[in-house]
This record gives structure tokens, C-alpha cells and sequence, in this order.
């Protein structure tokens, strides 16, 4: 018989009722001590499907300034577990990554926290290259939060997407990998990006100009941010996506879902200057 882990797992969502419910089946009865929904106000069915599953929900409302969604629940609701572990509801644990999280978890060693490994589905698939997805969601309580940036409502990302989890002490990996596959869509994915690269830009605009940061920018920082004032990053990044990272072994899958990148970073690119023309 397995007991559950001293583990908090957080899962903030908002609208999505065609993934949740494959995400809690997939976490189980016995994986975690306390599994909790966070909800941005949901019209659709998300909330009742949570509790339906006997899943606590916490409602969160945003004022459009820090803290967003993880680093609010960790400050106002901090977990009485040793670990916790922040799910997006398109994240299907698998058994492998279960079984290797429990072995991990309950090893007595410097371990603050974990960098997760993520398999990619697009248009109903597993890429086999094109892109590497890997977060550090999951960290001992009272060591680990997200970055602060203090934005605005640059957008309506309520919720830390691009902010790094930041951990005090030593970080290890767990090796297996979770399931990322959104079941809402390719016009879902669209819509998000446009969402996402409005923050990128607006993020970007920001530190750009403050020279406190731009002094600590990292070498690869430095050309990141530079490629970004220029056209040549969405190119770029379809090159490595589909050649270097092995997007070409997904065939016409792996093309487009390059060229879907490649629109991405091509809209930071234009949003920045249409952000410098109107200041």
C-alpha cells in the first residue's frame, strides 16, 4: 500500500474544464497529502469539476501587480507539507515520473528543489524534437517562490508563466518526464502566445531601460535581449527548433510547430518597436 507524500500539489487554473479533469486522474488518490485547485474565476465548469474529484479550490483575484497567482498562494496560503509542487492543468503525471518523484522525495539529502522534464504533444502527437521544456516547479516550502517582477497589467496573465522559480540550496532533476498536452487546441495555443508576447515585449521594454539590470544580465542574457531588438531571433529560433533540436524527425508536425515559434518571437520583435514608437 502507498502512502501519500509530504507534498503540496497546486494547480492554478482558470476555464479549464477539458483538462482537468485528465490532470487529477492522472495525479491520483495516493500521490500527495493535499492536492489544491487555485481559480481565477472560472465560467465554465472548472471549479465544479475540482470538487467533484474532492479537490480543495482557493479563488484568487488579481489587482494587476505582484504577487500573481503562485507567489500569492505561497505567501497567503503557505502549505503545511514539506514540498510543493506547482502543476498547470495541461500536465499529465505519468507513473514513471510518480514512482521516481516518491523515490526522490523521501531520499534524506541537501535537496531544495527539483527541475521537471516535460514531453511536448502537438497537434495530438509527442514531438520527438523542436523543443526542450523543463521548469523548477517543485521545491521544499519556505525555500522557493518565483521571481518578482513588478508589472502594471502589462496583460491578463494573472499567473507567473514566464517568471523563474528561484530556490535557496542545492537543485536536483527528476529524470522521468510529464505529459504537456493541452487538449484545447491549436487556435488556444494562438491565442496564448499573442497573450505571452505582449508580456515578453512589455517585460523587456521595462528592464531595458534600467541600467541596475541590464549590469547583472548574464553573457546569454546580453545576446538574448539584443537578438529580441531585431528580426533575426524568430529565424533563428525556427533554425534551432527544427535542425538543431530535431524538429525535422516530426516531419510536416515539426515543421509547423517551428514556424509557430518562429511567429512568436517575430510578434516580440514587432511589439517592442511599436512600444518605442509610442513612448
Amino acid at each position: 500500500m502507498l502512502f501519500p507524500v509530504d507534498l503540496t500539489i497546486a494547480i492554478p487554473v482558470k476555464n479549464e474544464e477539458k483538462n482537468l479533469p485528465k490532470c487529477l486522474e492522472a495525479i491520483g488518490k495516493d500521490l500527495a497529502k493535499r492536492i489544491v485547485v487555485i481559480d481565477s474565476g472560472s465560467t465554465d465548469a472548472t471549479v465544479n469539476i475540482a470538487k467533484a474529484f474532492g479537490t480543495e479550490v482557493i479563488e484568487f483575484n488579481w489587482n494587476g501587480k505582484f504577487p500573481k497567482k503562485r507567489n500569492w498562494f505561497l505567501q497567503n496560503h503557505t502549505p503545511d507539507t514539506k514540498w510543493v509542487m506547482f502543476l498547470d492543468a495541461d500536465e499529465f503525471l505519468t507513473d514513471a515520473f510518480k514512482t521516481e518523484l516518491r523515490e526522490k522525495l523521501q531520499q534524506n539529502n541537501d535537496i531544495k528543489g527539483y527541475w521537471l522534464r516535460y514531453t511536448i504533444y502537438f497537434l495530438g502527437q509527442i514531438n520527438k524534437g523542436g523543443y526542450f521544456l523543463h521548469k523548477l516547479a517543485l521545491f521544499q516550502v519556505g525555500v522557493g517562490e518565483y521571481e518578482r517582477v513588478d508589472e502594471d497589467q502589462w496583460s491578463r496573465l494573472d499567473m507567473e508563466v514566464h517568471e523563474y522559480g528561484l530556490v535557496n540550496g542545492e537543485v536536483g532533476v527528476i529524470k522521468n518526464k510529464i505529459d504537456h498536452r493541452d487538449l484545447r487546441g491549436v487556435s488556444y495555443y494562438v491565442t496564448k502566445h499573442n497573450e505571452y508576447s505582449s508580456w515578453e515585449a512589455a517585460h523587456y521594454f521595462k528592464i531595458s531601460r534600467d541600467k541596475r539590470i541590464t549590469q547583472q544580465w548574464t553573457w546569454m542574457q546580453k545576446i538574448k535581449y539584443a537578438l529580441m531588438e531585431t528580426p533575426l531571433l524568430a529565424p533563428m529560433y525556427f533554425f534551432a527548433s527544427f535542425f538543431l533540436m530535431g524538429g525535422f524527425r516530426d516531419g510536416t508536425r515539426g515543421f509547423a510547430f517551428a514556424i509557430l515559434k518562429m511567429a512568436y518571437f517575430t510578434q516580440i520583435y514587432v511589439k517592442i518597436r511599436e512600444l518605442k514608437e509610442q513612448s
